[in-house]
C-alpha cells in the first residue's frame, strides 16, 4: 500500500510508511530524499536509521549514497522528531517580498530575484532559506530544487527547478558552461586597463583565524571570470562580470586577487575601505546577479531573465557621482 507523507507537527512518532519513488525523484540519493521526506529530521537521525537498516528499499538494506530509481518502494520507519524550541515562523514581509520578486514562472522552473540577506538554505543558525520561503508560497509544488546558488549577501536571479528533468537539464548546461551568468559589482578603487579575464584556480576551505576561506591556489579548481568596467565613480568602479565557472565566492576572490575587492565584502574586502563606503550609504555587499540565459527541456528557445540594480545600490552610485 502506498501512503502519503505528512509532516509531524509534534514530537509524536510517525507511523511506518512505504513510498513509491516517482520519475521526478529518480536518481536522488537515499539520504537526500529522506531529508526532504522527514520534515525537520537532523542528518544524524537520517544516517542512523539507514545504518541500522530501519530504512528499506524494495525490502532490502541500502547505503546512504544509494541512487533511487522510479518505482522503488522505500520503507520509512516510525521516527520521533523533537519539537524545535524558539523556531521562527516565516515573516509575512519576507513572503510578500519573495512573491513580488518572481521573474519567471513556468512548468519547469521558477526564477526569483533573491533578496539580499536571504540564504539559499537554512542551517548554521538560520531558521529558513529560499527553499523554505518558496515552498510556503507554493505549497502545491511536489518538487522544488535549486539549480545553482547565490551567496547570502548577493541579490539577483536564482533558478529553482520544478521537476527532476529540468534540474538535470539545467545542471548539464551549467557543467557545459552554456548558462550565461552576469553580475553587477561595485569594486574598491578605480579599475584600470579596460576588460580583463581572470583565470585563477580556486581552492576552498582554507582556514584563516578560524574562518573558512577560498583562495587562489594552483592546486585548486579552474575558475574563469570576465570583468568589464562600466563606469568609474569616486573610489569605486561599477563592473559587469560574466563567469564561465561557478566556484564558491568566485567573483569575490577574483576581484580581491585583482586588487579591487567587492565593496562591502567583509570576508575578502578591506576593512578601512568598507568603513569609508559604509559612510557613503552602502549597507550590504555590492554584488547583484542581474542576467541569466539558459534553455529548458523540450524547447529550442533561449530563456533570458534580467533584473535591474537594486535601488539601495543605485543610491550609493548616485551619492558617489555627486
Amino acid at each position: 500500500m502506498i501512503l502519503a507523507m505528512t509532516e509531524q507537527p509534534s514530537n509524536k512518532p510517525s507511523k511506518v510508511q512505504v513510498i513509491e519513488i516517482n520519475e521526478d525523484q529518480d536518481g536522488q540519493r537515499l539520504d537526500n530524499w529522506l531529508l526532504r521526506q522527514i520534515h525537520g529530521a537532523p542528518k544524524s537521525l537520517i544516517y542512523r536509521i539507514i545504518r541500522k537498516g530501519e530504512v528499506r528499499v524494495n525490502k532490502g538494506r541500502k547505503k546512504a549514497n544509494y541512487k533511487l530509481s522510479a518505482g522503488d518502494q522505500v520503507r520509512i520507519p516510525p521516527v520521533r522528531i523533537e519539537a524545535e524550541s524558539g523556531k521562527k515562523t516565516l515573516p509575512k514581509s519576507l513572503l510578500d517580498e519573495v512573491k513580488a520578486s518572481v521573474l519567471l514562472d513556468n512548468q519547469h522552473c521558477l526564477v526569483i530575484n533573491k533578496p539580499v540577506g536571504l540564504a539559499v538554505h537554512g542551517g548554521s543558525g538560520l531558521h529558513f532559506g529560499v527553499i523554505d520561503v518558496v515552498k510556503a508560497l507554493y505549497p502545491d509544488l511536489e518538487y522544488l530544487e535549486l539549480a545553482h546558488r547565490l551567496d547570502r549577501e548577493t541579490s539577483g536571479c536564482l533558478i529553482l527547478a520544478k521537476n527532476r528533468k529540468a534540474l538535470i537539464f539545467l545542471h548539464e548546461q551549467i557543467k557545459a558552461g552554456t548558462v550565461v551568468k552576469k553580475y553587477l559589482a561595485g569594486l574598491a578603487g578605480n579599475w584600470q586597463g579596460g576588460k580583463k579575464t581572470i583565470s585563477a584556480p580556486l581552492k576552498k576551505n582554507s582556514m584563516h583565524g578560524g574562518e573558512r576561506m577560498v583562495e587562489v591556489d594552483e592546486d585548486g579548481k579552474t575558475a574563469i571570470s570576465h570583468f568589464r568596467p562600466i563606469q568609474n565613480y569616486k573610489n569605486l568602479t561599477l563592473v559587469d562580470v560574466e563567469i564561465e565557472t561557478g566556484r564558491t565566492h568566485q567573483i569575490r576572490v577574483h576581484a580581491a586577487h585583482a586588487g579591487h575587492p567587492v565593496a562591502g565584502d567583509k570576508k575578502y574586502g578591506e576593512r578601512e575601505y568598507n568603513k569609508w563606503v559604509r559612510e557613503q550609504g552602502l549597507k550590504r555587499m555590492f554584488l547583484h546577479a542581474y542576467w541569466l540565459e539558459f534553455m529548458l527541456p523540450g524547447s529550442d528557445e533561449l530563456v533570458q531573465v534580467t533584473t535591474p540594480l537594486p535601488g539601495a545600490l543605485q543610491n550609493v552610485l548616485n551619492t558617489l557621482e555627486q
